[in-house]
């Protein structure tokens, strides 16, 4: 099961490589929520490290980011226009998307955010116990099938022919195959 990320409580670790580098370790914990752009998150990183004429950042910890958005050397520009755009996300959406985002090996990074956004929708398909569960509600939504029927359905084989090539299953969440 994969960790939930909590977009909103986003948060980062900033010292700089030359304090590092002397034995110290000072710097502060930044609320990414606190600040609008990268450009207002760099000046509040300058103004704590303002006893350096050209601090080079050094993010030692993060807390709430996926790992493809930041590493200890840098963070990605896009970041504040990913978070927002995460925020604004149904509550429900957010945990199978960083699922689909990982079994995909979309990078959010590097790939636009919206078009991210809109093609996990388009292949997301719910909250579900299992695939067997699924196959049921397939069955009860698309096929007329008289009560009698459905009490000999074979949910089982219907449900492995379907996550066969159509839908993969994982964390609880359903997706289309795209």
């Amino acid at each position: 099961m994969t960790h939930q990320i909590n977009i909103s409580e986003a948060r980062v670790y900033v010292g700089t490589f030359h304090k590092y580098n002397t034995g110290s370790l000072y710097g502060k914990w930044f609320e990414l929520s606190d600040y609008s752009d990268i450009e207002e998150f760099y000046d509040a990183c300058k103004e704590l490290h303002a006893d350096e004429e050209d601090p080079e950042y050094m993010y030692q910890d993060y807390e709430n980011l996926p790992d493809e958005l930041i590493s200890e050397y840098g963070i990605c520009a896009n970041i504040f226009e990913v978070l927002e755009a995460i925020e604004g996300m149904d509550e429900n959406h957010k945990e199978p998307f960083f699922v689909w985002c990982n079994n995909r090996s979309r990078n959010l990074a590097k790939e636009g955010i919206y078009d991210l956004i809109s093609n996990f929708e388009e292949d997301y398909q719910g909250d579900y116990d299992d695939e067997e569960d699924f196959a049921r509600e397939i069955v009860e939504e698309l096929y007329d099938l008289p009560s009698i029927a459905k009490q000999y359905f074979d949910y089982e084989a219907f449900a492995r022919d379907l996550f066969m090539s159509d839908y993969w299953f994982e964390d609880g969440f359903v997706f289309r195959e795209s």
